[in-house]
């Protein structure tokens, strides 16, 4: 286990190994809970909780409706792209 100390700033350093092991880069934000335990440490959320209603039709599209199957043409497209590149 490794051990970090608390600065006279409040800030505590967060040993690489464990950083790159979760993937926390500079500059990403975090919430910071109380627990029984201690402090629990996890990255925000970049959207806040949202319900359908809240979200559905925010994407306007003028033009024919689109069908499922060419929806799903434009993602295989998309992914083949991506493969690509």
């Amino acid at each position: 286990m490794d051990t970090t100390r608390l600065s006279s700033k409040g800030q505590v350093i967060i040993p690489k190994a464990l950083r790159d092991a979760l993937g926390w880069r500079a500059g990403m934000t975090f919430e910071v809970k109380t627990t029984v335990d201690g402090v629990l440490l996890r990255p925000a959320r970049v959207f806040p909780v949202t319900s359908l209603d809240e979200v559905a039709g925010c994407l306007s599209w003028e033009g024919p409706p689109r069908t499922i199957r060419d929806m799903d043409e434009a993602v295989a497209r998309e992914a083949r792209r991506r493969a690509r590149s």
